[in-house]
C-alpha cells in the first residue's frame, strides 16, 4: 500500500552485452532541465533522464535541497538505498522544515533497514520513527506521511518507537483527512491483533469510503493472500483491475500479487500493459519495474523474445537497475 517494505516483522517473533551492441539501450546525454523536468521524468519512470537533469543542477548549486530530494527518490526507485539515504539526508540538512523531505528520508531508511543486520536495523528504525513523526508534525495534512507513520507504529516494536496504541491515536487525525486511509489503518491494527474478521470489515469499508477503489481492492487482495484465501485474493485483484479507470499504480500492485500467487498470469500481463500505456504512471510503481515484471510473466509463458524486449525497455529507462540486468542475462 505505501512505498515501504518494512523490516519490523522480523523484530516481532540475447544477453545484456548483445542488446547494448545493437543499440537498444541508449544511455542519456546530460540534459539541461529544471527540478520540474526531473520530477516529470521520475513520475514516468525515466530514471536515467532524471539523473542526467539533477546532477548538473547539483553541480551548479550543491545546496539545492529539492534536487537532492528528487535524486534520493530516483535512487530509491532503483533500489540504490545507500545513495538514496545520502541524498535525502542532504535534502533534510538543507531544509529541515520540509515535511516531504523527512518523509522520503524515513522511507529510504526503512527500506535500508530491511537489508541491514539486526543491530543496524534497530538504529535505523529509530530514525525512521523520528522522520515520519517530524513529517506529520510539519504537515498535519499530509496523508502519505500519516499513512506511513501508522504502518510503522503497527509493524515496529516499542523499543524503536512503534506501538498499537500510537497507531490508534493517529486514526482520528487520518480520518479527518482521508476516511479510506483511516479504515486501512484500522484494518492493519486489527490484523496485527489477529482479529481477522474486523480487519476484513475495515478493508471493505475502505473500498466503500474511498475514491481510489482500485487501491483499496489491492489492499483487500493482499489481506486475503496473507490469510491464504487465494481465490478471494484473485477476485479482489480482478476487481482492482476492473475498477482502475485511470490505469495507475494499483494495476502494478495487483499484477504483483497475482504473480506471487502464480494465478491468472494473463490478467497480470493485461494489467501491466494497461499501466505501461497509461499517462498516469507514477514513481510509486516505476515503469522500469513494471517492464521487468511483465518480462518475467512473458518468459514464464514461454515468450522469451517478448520478455527480452521488456527487459531491454527497463534498461533503456534505468540502465543501472539490477533486476533488469539480471533478467536480461538469465
Amino acid at each position: 500500500m505505501s512505498h515501504l517494505s518494512f523490516p519490523f516483522r522480523r523484530f516481532m517473533t540475447v544477453g545484456l552485452a548483445g542488446v547494448l551492441l545493437h543499440g537498444l539501450i541508449s544511455l542519456p546525454l546530460l540534459a539541461a532541465g529544471t527540478e520540474a523536468d526531473a520530477h516529470a521524468a521520475l513520475e514516468q519512470g525515466r530514471a536515467d533522464e532524471a539523473i542526467s537533469i539533477l546532477k548538473p543542477l547539483l553541480a551548479a548549486n550543491p545546496d539545492n535541497a529539492e534536487a537532492h530530494n528528487l535524486l534520493c527518490r530516483v535512487y530509491y526507485s532503483e533500489g540504490d538505498l545507500d545513495n538514496a539515504v545520502k541524498e535525502c539526508q542532504k535534502a533534510v540538512g538543507l531544509s529541515a522544515g520540509n515535511a516531504s523531505y523527512h518523509l522520503w528520508l524515513g522511507r529510504a531508511l526503512g527500506d535500508k533497514a530491511d537489508h541491514a543486520s539486526i543491530f543496524s536495523a534497530y538504529g535505523m528504525a529509530r530514525q525512521v520513527s523520528s522522520h515520519f513523526e517530524q513529517a506529520v508534525k510539519l504537515d498535519p495534512n499530509n496523508v502519505d506521511a500519516m499513512t506511513d507513520l501508522g504502518e510503522f507504529y503497527v509493524e515496529a516494536p516499542g523499543i524503536v518507537g512503534g506501538g498499537i496504541d500510537k497507531a490508534r491515536r493517529l486514526v482520528p487525525q487520518l480520518e479527518s483527512k482521508n476516511a479510506a486511509r483511516a479504515h486501512w489503518l484500522l484494518a492493519r491494527i486489527a490484523g496485527h491483533n489477529k482479529d481477522y474478521a474486523t480487519a476484513e470489515t475495515e478493508y471493505k469499508k475502505a473500498i466503500a469510503a474511498g475514491s481510489n477503489t482500485a487501491r483499496a481492492w489491492v489492499d483487500l487482495a493482499g489481506f486475503y493472500r496473507r490469510q491464504n484465501k487465494l481465490d478471494a485474493a484473485v477476485d479482489a485483484a480482478r476487481n482492482a483491475v476492473r475498477t482502475d479507470a485511470e490505469h495507475d499504480a494499483a494495476l502494478v500492485d495487483a499484477a504483483g500479487l497475482l504473480q506471487r500467487m502464480n494465478r491468472e498470469p494473463q490478467l497480470a500481463i493485461h494489467a501491466l500493459e494497461l499501466y505501461l500505456a497509461s499517462p498516469d504512471k507514477s514513481e510509486s510503481a516505476p515503469a522500469f519495474q513494471a517492464h521487468v515484471m511483465l518480462g518475467q510473466l512473458l518468459q514464464q509463458q514461454g515468450d522469451r523474445a517478448a520478455a527480452q524486449k521488456e527487459f531491454a525497455a527497463a534498461l533503456s529507462l534505468a540502465h543501472d537497475y539490477a533486476p533488469a540486468k539480471k533478467a536480461m542475462t538469465n
